[in-house]
C-alpha cells in the first residue's frame, strides 16, 4: 500500500495520474483497466479539486493498494460531506433537452469499476475504486 498526500487542485491532477499509474505498471495492469482506473481516478480527483473546499483549498489523500489481482483506490479528503454514490444515476436514454446537468462523470465511474464504496469518517469522505486487473 503506497500513499500520495497532495494539495486537492486540478494542476495537480497529472502528479496524480503518475502516481496511479506508476503503481498500475508495477502490477503489470493491463491496459484497458489502466485506462479506465485513468479515467475513474481524474473524474474522482477533479470533483475533489473543484467541490470538496471550495472556495478554499485542501489536502486529498490517495492511497492505492493491489491485492491479488485487484487494485484498490483510495481517495480521502476532510472537505464537505458528499458521498457521489447517493446520487441516482442519470437516464441516459433521456433525450438530452429533458436531461438535468451533472452525474454523468461519477456514472461513467461506476460503469467502469467492479465496486465502489463510501464512508464518512472522523471528518473525512472515503471514497475506495475496486478494479480487477485480469
Amino acid at each position: 500500500m503506497v500513499n500520495l498526500e497532495i494539495k486537492a487542485e486540478v494542476e495537480n491532477l497529472d502528479k496524480v495520474t503518475a502516481f496511479i499509474d506508476e503503481q498500475l505498471e508495477a502490477a503489470d495492469c493491463p491496459m484497458k483497466a489502466m485506462m479506465q482506473i485513468e479515467l475513474a481516478v481524474e473524474e474522482i480527483y477533479v470533483n475533489i479539486a473543484h467541490y470538496a473546499y471550495a472556495p478554499n483549498v485542501g489536502d486529498a489523500l490517495i492511497t492505492v493498494d493491489i491485492v491479488g489481482d485487484t487494485a484498490l483506490i483510495t481517495f480521502e479528503d476532510s472537505g464537505v460531506p458528499y458521498d457521489p454514490l447517493a446520487k441516482a444515476d442519470p437516464d441516459i436514454n433521456a433525450s438530452l433537452d429533458d436531461r438535468t446537468i451533472g452525474g454523468l462523470g461519477i456514472f461513467m465511474v461506476k460503469k467502469s469499476m467492479d465496486d465502489m464504496r463510501y464512508s464518512y469518517q472522523d471528518g473525512k469522505n472515503i471514497l475506495t475504486l475496486e478494479k480487477k486487473l485480469r
